[in-house]
């Protein structure tokens, strides 16, 4: 199994850094330490809304240049962010969720987790056809608009609309998750050296919550694929 960026990505959008981590061994017990990472946030907020900060406006570019209305529909981590400073709380989901969505909102970019279990074949962030299947959290099934940047798998299952903006129920995290795919994208002027961290921490957390060794790796327009298996 590959992961990666169909080349229509990386001509269309030269700043992407894309950053990897595939784990196995993931179970539902553990307790991660998410409260730095709050702090962190918090911080961040204190200081500018979570529009203002430079990661959520490259996204927000982005998506203005696939068509989309940054105010409708906004990339993960402003999500989270959004709620966040609304609520000053995110509910607990599962440790691994609670886990990448506490990082992610501390760097400000949108980080998916999926379960392997649940992809068929390879893995690629593309343009969407228009024929392809995608199950949202409530089970019902829609069809991405063409064009529209999906994570799409060999059986033609999208496991995210609008590349960062939602993923599927169908890969969630669940708790018989075990083999995990971790996806973290970000467009922002300093995003070269921004997801190396992010994608460390990611690992070093992952081994202080459960006994596994992550693989990871930062994706280029020169090597744009990650064997997964």
């Amino acid at each position: 199994m590959l992961f990666g960026h169909a080349d229509e990505m990386w001509r269309d959008f030269p700043e992407l850094v894309p950053g990897v981590v595939h784990v196995e061994g993931i179970t539902k017990d553990g307790v991660p330490e998410v409260e730095p990472f709050l702090e962190i946030a918090r911080a961040r907020l204190a200081g500018a809304a979570e529009s203002e900060l430079p990661e959520i406006q490259a996204w927000r570019r982005a998506f203005s240049r696939m068509g989309l209305k940054p105010t409708q529909y906004r990339c993960a981590s402003e999500a989270l962010l959004r709620r966040f400073r609304k609520e000053g709380v995110l509910p607990r989901i599962h440790p691994l969720i609670d886990l990448c969505n506490a990082i992610s909102m501390a760097f400000a970019i949108p980080v998916a987790a999926l379960d392997l279990s649940e992809i068929s074949g390879s893995l690629r962030v593309r343009y969407a056809v228009g024929d392809e299947s995608y199950e949202t959290f409530s089970g019902e099934i829609e069809h991405p608009d063409p064009q529209e940047v999906i994570f799409a798998d060999d059986a033609r299952q999208a496991h995210a609309r609008r590349w960062t903006n939602r993923q599927s129920g169908l890969s969630a995290i669940r708790d018989t998750s075990s083999s995990v795919l971790i996806v973290a994208e970000a467009l922002h002027e300093s995003a070269e050296s921004d997801v190396p961290k992010l994608v460390a921490t990611i690992a070093d957390e992952l081994a202080a919550v459960w006994p596994v060794t992550a693989r990871t790796a930062i994706l280029t327009r020169a090597e744009p694929e990650f064997p997964v298996t």
